[in-house]
């Protein structure tokens, strides 16, 4: 989690009457549902399944709580707070940490991702705010389970860290470091492209990441530019475990996931896929560095978008130097048995020579592109992506010191407990690097 940054959102919440927000969620409901009717048709089998994703079955339907009523108070305490330990640990307001609300950063998958500083500690950090009636009324209990628990195994330089997470009655909190600078797409789209000497600091940064998360037995699905945030000196850090799971070396995975420009041809296909498939999306991304612009543009059906990645023959630009266009061409291989698929032959690869695949060393200097990108002054709207911020309506007053809050600025902060975060679900407001073209099933 980022400033400005990025988060998908792959189910919208239920918003505020009349609000802006509201006529995006109608959009992101009919693309969402369109893709899981043409799901259900093609593969009915799978759509079920769910739960493959997280390795545990998740409840059948009539064995859930109701969400309006979960929306509205009416389940037992006790009986929500259950069903998210032990992951979630549950924390009343009054007893937690008071945290200064400084404003959003993003719409993430279910709700808001807003930027806090820890009263105590001084730090300032990126809180995604989940509603547990969005989070049963979907089906996905254990995949929000699953995102902590593959995040607390993580601890890698090139990695977003997770710092805490707890459930309140209504809502359930993750808690990550604050990247001010922001999040690659961003910067792609303010510069346009990218020369190869920067592509080449970005390709063996995410390349680490990659192999270090696949050796662990975790696989990303959702590699792209933005959830990939940056430092204050411009290096990287993949960002966004929402829809990652736990997946041992020659496991496969069947549930089709991801942003569809970016998901490899095995996955559009319904699978059986590995984690190839994140190395097909890095293949991805880098292509999109360099030239500015996807190597297939991105269908509003994952089937059409099959065909076009299958019958595309990805001619490199005459301008992509023989090793970077080697690179490519192994990363974006159409057959997973034959692709580039591994730490050790991405670091072989002749582009990266004179490349040290060390974090302390490949961090040593700033990627001066960024610095000089972060001091433009349009970078801030870029940022938004052309939405403007709402302020937050209707706060619990038991918890406040000072009411007078703008989402849009810095300036006017309130000081709340964690229960007081309950109040902010229903003010998310969109933002701009929503993927329009998100597949879940």
């Amino acid at each position: 989690m980022g400033a400005d940054g990025s988060k998908n959102s792959k189910q919208p919440l239920q918003p505020m009457e009349g609000s802006r927000y509201s006529r995006w969620r109608g959009f992101l409901s009919t693309v969402v549902v369109s893709f899981s009717a043409r799901l259900c048709r093609l593969y009915p089998l799978r759509v079920h399944s769910r739960q493959m994703i997280l390795g545990t079955e998740v409840p059948e339907p009539d064995q859930m709580p109701d969400h309006e009523k979960v929306r509205n108070g009416e389940w037992s305490l006790p009986d929500l707070t259950t069903m998210f330990l032990p992951e979630f640990p549950h924390r009343n307001g009054r007893e937690h940490d008071y945290f200064q609300v400084l404003g959003y950063i993003a719409k993430g998958s279910f709700g808001p991702i807003i930027k806090v500083k820890d009263k105590q500690k001084q730090n300032i950090y990126a809180v995604k705010v989940i509603p547990k009636s969005e989070v049963i009324r979907l089906g996905v209990v254990d995949q929000s389970k699953e995102e902590v628990i593959v995040q607390r195994q993580v601890r890698h330089p090139f990695v977003h860290e997770l710092q805490d997470c707890w459930q309140t009655q209504h809502h359930l909190y993750i808690m990550c470091d604050y990247c001010s600078t922001g999040d690659l797409y961003t910067y792609w789209v303010m510069i346009g492209q990218f020369g190869e000497d920067e592509v080449k600091v970005f390709a063996a940064e995410l390349g680490s990441a990659l192999g270090f998360l696949h050796d662990i037995g975790i696989i990303h699905r959702d590699v792209k530019m933005e959830n990939v945030l940056l430092t204050d000196q411009g290096h990287l850090r993949l960002a966004d475990f929402g829809l990652s799971r736990r997946l041992e070396r020659g496991g496969r995975a069947f549930t089709i996931c991801g942003t569809i420009q970016y998901m490899a041809p095995e996955v559009l296909s319904g699978g059986p896929y590995s984690h190839a498939a994140d190395w097909w999306s890095l293949g991805i991304l880098l292509f999109a560095l360099a030239t500015g612009k996807f190597p297939v543009s991105p269908e509003d059906d994952h089937s059409n978008m099959l065909k076009k990645v299958r019958c595309f023959h990805y001619d490199m630009p005459t301008s992509f130097s023989p090793p970077f266009a080697l690179l490519l061409t192994e990363l974006l291989c159409k057959d997973p048995s034959q692709r580039l698929r591994s730490l050790q032959r991405f670091e072989c690869q002749t582009f990266f020579r004179g490349i040290p695949f060390d974090s302390h060393l490949l961090q040593k200097n700033p990627v001066e592109s960024i610095l000089e990108l972060r001091k433009r002054p349009d970078r801030a709207a870029q940022a938004g992506r052309g939405l403007t911020p709402e302020p937050f309506p209707q706060f619990d007053s038991d918890f406040l010191i000072d009411s007078t809050f703008s989402a849009s600025s810095d300036t006017s902060p309130t000081w709340v407990k964690s229960e007081l975060l309950e109040t902010l679900i229903q003010t998310s407001i969109p933002h701009g690097n929503v993927p329009q073209r998100e597949v879940f099933v």
